[in-house]
């Protein structure tokens, strides 16, 4: 029998040449891309041999019924988490109806011959849909060659039934971690559709999980004259904090303040933490849901397009590369060195070097790189000053960790605090030319904090907006421990447990990344492992 599951590293080979790779990008290590060297195949029946380091028995490969016995798991692995699970509720007709001016307090909701804006909980977006013509396809990630895609994302949005009478509810908002453009859109779109919905006691709960256990720390009300203009202003209306305090001291908080539906704000880390209080909850046998609304800036969150604050953050850091691209242009031998946010995946240096069409160097933590030597970046940087000029350089935050100083210090969030990659590079820029008797200007710009405190843009203005009113539909719906997201442009609900599986990253084998190198012309910088 051959069989695998969660595989860190593994190559699966038979004697026709036909080979299996891990991808732990997806799916937490589920899935596999398969790469097929010479003539095409029968391979239903061919015996695989596997080398593994680690993996679980989970998928039967001689199993005829494997395709179907897969799909049955995902569909485990993807059901959405209800108050059903462990309480006896039951449903109520809506109050949410776009037909009506304010909420429809006897519950019939919109005749359903006049109006189809409810959301089938039976729906299901595609979390994957392209069909690779070749599975050795830049960038391919598919366990079946000739499955079209997997339904498994939840639609999100309003439903017929809700699980809550809304006069009864207390509502509360939490924002965690650092500040990202779109915070303030969130809240006020919660705040704006619970009303619609109809509830009246709706609270935040001051900077992040600490709100909940700080003494002097005080809810604060919210109703639509508090948020209708918080939009137009970067931060948190609530306020942020890392870290967070014991799960039973949060869900006794939870309790004694008679909160119904949380909603929570934040990235991985804040995630586990709205898991473990969903989870506590159940425990308990509350009638609480836990919504979580992705949040992070690196746009990191596995199976999701994008997350809010991304697109404003690829935008704000234009500014910052034009004006390294002035400052390299304008001086003799003039080198732009620009340092982006993103601790382990590279997006945001990414799109923001192929958006800008003014990057020479993009460096990001997925693509080792090395400084020194004849495919090194310096090397590269003095071909560009010689024949163009100039040069600029772009930077993620972690990129290039391996050639400093291993920090062993955490943020309160458990982050381990990365060395300072940017400046370590300027030094390096200026200590190389000057040895090489070869003059270089060298200006460093490292935007983070003014990019994480601006307004959101129109386009993550609008993402803020349906993840807001989603969230509230997703609550109403008597879900709890899920998040709300776009996956392949459509808004679906996830439970919480895969997305904090792993993180998304930059697949330097992906089409966008190769696009990222054909934009600016750089080498690959090989590493001296890989030289």
């Amino acid at each position: 029998m051959v069989s695998t599951s969660s595989i860190s590293a593994v190559g699966l080979v038979n004697q026709h040449g036909l080979n299996w790779k891990a991808d732990s990008s997806l799916f937490n290590l589920n899935y596999l891309s398969l790469i097929i060297s010479g003539r095409n195949r029968e391979f239903e029946s061919t015996k695989f041999h596997i080398r593994a380091l680690m993996a679980k028995p989970d998928i039967d490969f001689a199993d005829p019924k494997w395709k179907n016995k897969f799909q049955e798991s995902f569909d485990r692995r993807f059901d959405l988490p209800h108050l059903r699970d462990s309480l006896e509720v039951k449903p109520r007709s809506t109050t949410f109806s776009l037909k009506s001016r304010v909420p429809l307090v006897d519950g019939n909701g919109a005749p359903e011959d006049t109006w189809n804006g409810y959301v089938n909980d039976d729906d299901r977006a595609l979390l994957k849909v392209i069909k690779f013509a070749s599975p050795s396809s830049a960038g391919a990630h598919c366990i079946d060659p000739a499955a079209a895609g997997l339904s498994n994302g939840h639609r999100a949005g309003p439903r017929k039934l809700i699980y809550y009478e809304p006069d009864d509810v207390k509502a509360a908002i939490v924002t965690c971690g650092g500040l990202c453009p779109g915070l303030n859109d969130i809240i006020r779109q919660i705040v704006l559709t619970l009303e619609k919905y109809g509830v009246k006691k709706i609270v935040g709960i001051p900077f992040g999980y600490r709100g909940f256990f700080e003494e002097g720390l005080s809810e604060i009300p919210l109703y639509r004259r508090v948020v209708e203009n918080i939009n137009l202003a970067g931060g948190s209306l609530l306020g942020v904090s890392r870290g967070g305090g014991n799960i039973s001291e949060i869900v006794d908080s939870i309790q004694a303040r008679g909160i119904d539906i949380l909603f929570i704000l934040g990235g991985n880390g804040t995630h586990a933490g709205a898991n473990a209080i969903h989870n506590e909850c159940r425990k308990r046998s509350m009638k609480v849901s836990v919504i979580a609304v992705p949040k992070t800036i690196d746009n990191d969150i596995p199976l999701m397009d994008k997350t809010f604050g991304f697109d404003t953050a690829v935008e704000e850091a234009q500014r910052a590369i034009n004006s390294a691209y002035i400052e390299a242009h304008s001086a003799y031998h003039g080198i732009g060195l620009v340092k982006l946010m993103g601790r382990s995946s590279g997006f945001i240096a990414m799109h923001a070097s192929v958006s800008s069409g003014q990057i020479d160097v993009c460096l990001i933590p997925e693509v080792p790189f090395t400084l020194e030597g004849p495919h090194g970046v310096l090397q590269h940087l003095e071909h560009l000053i010689r024949t163009k000029g100039s040069a600029v350089v772009c930077i993620a935050e972690g990129a290039g960790q391996d050639l400093l100083q291993k920090s062993y210090t955490t943020d309160a969030s458990g982050n381990v605090v990365l060395s300072d990659i940017g400046v370590h590079i300027q030094q390096q820029i200026r200590r190389y030319f000057k040895e090489a008797d070869f003059p270089a200007d060298v200006k460093y710009i490292d935007p983070t904090y003014m990019i994480r405190a601006c307004r959101a843009n129109a386009s993550d203005a609008i993402l803020c907006t349906v993840l807001g009113q989603n969230a509230v539909h997703g609550a109403f719906a008597g879900f709890s421990g899920i998040t709300t997201g776009i996956c392949n442009t459509h808004y679906v609900y996830l439970p919480i447990t895969e997305v904090i599986r792993t993180q998304r990253r930059v697949d330097p084998n992906s089409r966008m990344w190769h696009r990222c190198l054909t934009s600016t012309g750089q080498p690959h910088f090989t590493t001296p492992s890989s030289s």
